[in-house]
C-alpha cells in the first residue's frame, strides 16, 4: 500500500470509540474516503448507503454481529472485500469466516504493520481481479441487478419496468463498464439492422427515464458512441 491516498472507499466498523478513531484516522491518509460505523445495524446502513470497495469488520459488533453481518451482505454481493477483525482464534469461527470469502481474517490486537498488509492484498484484489455474484450485479444505495431474472430490485423491492427498459438493461448489464453503441443496443432491442432517427431518440427517452429509476451515474453517456453501465 502506497503512501499515496487509493481510490477506493473503506468502511470500518467497531464499537469501541478510542480504537476505532484511531484507525479511521490511519484509514484516511490512506484512502478517498472513508466511512465509519459503531454496531452492526449502522455497520449494514453504511454499507447500503455507501457501497465501499473495502470493509473492516468487528467480529463482536453490538446489535448485529460482524459474522451475521457479512452473511447478509453476501446474500447479494460478492465484489466487497472484508477483513475481519477478532479476538478469537478458535476453529469455529475460522471455518464460518471462510464460507465467507474474506480477504484475510486479522485476530486481534492488530498491529498497523498487519492491517496495512491485509489492505495492500484487498488493493491486489480489487486491481487484478473482478468479482461479481453469478446470480446478481450489486449497484449503490441498495439496488441490484438480478441476472437471471432480469429484474432491477432495490432491497428486494422489484422496480417497475417496462419491455423496452427491461431489454436495455439486460443487455447492458450482460457486459459492465463496456461501452455498447446507439447501433448496438437498437439492433438488439428493436432487433432492426439499421434505424431512423426516431429510434435514436427513443432510446435516449428510455434511457432518461431508467436513470430515474437507478442510483445517479448508474448509465453513462459516452459522448457520440453509445452508454454503458458503470458500477
Amino acid at each position: 500500500m502506497s503512501n499515496i491516498q487509493e481510490s477506493y472507499t473503506v468502511l470500518y466498523i467497531e464499537d469501541e470509540k478510542d480504537i476505532r478513531t484511531n484507525y479511521v484516522n490511519y484509514l484516511t491518509r490512506h484512502f478517498e474516503k472513508v466511512y465509519e460505523a459503531a454496531d452492526g445495524e449502522e455497520g449494514y446502513e453504511k454499507y447500503k448507503k455507501n457501497r465501499p470497495d473495502i470493509m473492516i469488520v468487528d467480529i463482536n459488533l453490538p446489535k448485529l454481529n460482524g459474522l451475521d453481518l457479512v452473511r447478509r451482505i453476501r446474500e447479494n454481493n460478492h465484489s466487497t472485500k472484508v477483513i475481519m477483525l477478532t479476538a478469537h482464534s478458535e476453529t469455529k469461527y475460522l471455518l464460518e469466516a471462510t464460507e465467507l470469502k474474506l480477504t484475510k481474517y486479522l485476530v486481534k490486537p492488530v498491529s498497523r504493520s498487519e492491517l496495512k498488509d491485509a489492505l495492500t492484498l484487498v488493493i491486489d484484489e480489487l486491481s487484478n481481479f473482478e468479482t461479481t455474484s453469478k446470480k446478481t450485479i450489486v449497484l449503490k444505495e441498495g439496488f441490484y441487478w438480478d441476472i437471471q431474472r432480469e429484474e432491477l430490485l432495490n432491497n428486494n423491492s422489484s422496480a417497475v419496468l417496462t419491455n423496452k427498459e427491461r431489454s436495455i438493461l439486460a443487455f447492458l448489464f450482460s457486459s459492465v463498464n463496456r461501452t455498447f453503441s446507439y447501433d448496438d443496443i437498437i439492433i438488439n432491442v428493436w432487433y432492426e439492422d439499421d434505424y431512423d432517427r426516431d429510434k435514436l431518440d427513443a432510446l435516449k427517452t428510455i434511457i432518461k427515464n431508467l436513470r430515474k429509476k437507478l442510483p445517479k451515474d448508474t448509465i453513462k453517456n459516452v459522448f457520440g458512441t453509445g452508454y454503458k453501465i458503470e458500477i
